[in-house]
């Protein structure tokens, strides 16, 4: 996305730095790591971050933000959530999942790509060109970005939108009015049913945590009764 504000703090740093330690030690050419998290739980920082850090490395990471492959348009979305009611076309299937795995077909083969982008200032979406040639990681963020196939690396940051409304407000993206919350609930329980796929958690402290082992059983028993 261009022209995103990013609030990097040192936790940001420290989650990244622990998210980069479990990447090196099971690293492979074509890697994909994939961050989600509620609206403000720090997702594009972390990120940002993980990307950069990455870099020390000698390990080229491209950030894609799965929030650019919306399948309405921003000046739109807003509007056709309120004609088709909020509960019932908000969550998961608003993304381009087509889209979003054309990208990553690009990714694991070289090519160039053109993806969407949105930028903040306009709110209208541009085309991003890109030469995947030489990138040996792919790091997704976005509300449903670990539901995203072929990912190597589930991240699920635990905060919630009740937690973050601060960070919402600094970000100043969208109003918060009554129809921003009962958005902001529907994809809050979309995104928490996404929760087992997760390899690693930020908790609400924003401290870096496993995931039990048994969670390995829960996401095999969700894939076979989704």
């Amino acid at each position: 996305m261009l022209e995103d504000i990013l609030l990097i703090e040192e936790k940001h740093r420290r989650v990244a730095t622990g998210i980069v330690d479990v990447i090196l030690q099971n690293k492979k050419e074509k890697y994909i790591v994939a961050i989600s998290g509620e609206s403000g739980s720090g997702k594009s920082e972390l990120t940002h971050v993980v990307a950069k850090e990455l870099r020390k490395f000698n390990i080229f990471a491209k950030p894609v933000h799965l929030d650019d492959f919306f399948k309405t348009l921003p000046l739109e979305r807003r509007t056709w959530r309120q004609r088709n009611g909020v509960e019932k076309v908000v969550g998961i299937s608003e993304i381009n999942w087509d889209a979003v795995q054309k990208t990553i077909c690009d990714f694991k083969n070289n090519r160039k790509s053109s993806m969407p982008c949105v930028d903040l200032v306009t709110n209208q979406v541009d085309t991003l060109t890109t030469n995947f040639d030489g990138i040996g990681m792919l790091v997704l963020d976005g509300l449903y970005a670990i539901n995203t196939d072929e990912v190597d690396l589930h991240v699920f940051i635990e905060l919630t939108y009740h937690e973050t409304k601060k960070a919402q407000q600094l970000r100043g993206k969208e109003k918060l009015d009554n129809l921003r919350l009962q958005t902001l609930e529907a994809e809050h329980r979309a995104v928490q049913s996404l929760k087992y796929k997760a390899d690693l958690f930020v908790d609400k402290k924003y401290h870096l945590v496993k995931a039990a082992t048994g969670n390995e059983t829960v996401k095999k028993n969700k894939m076979k009764h989704p």
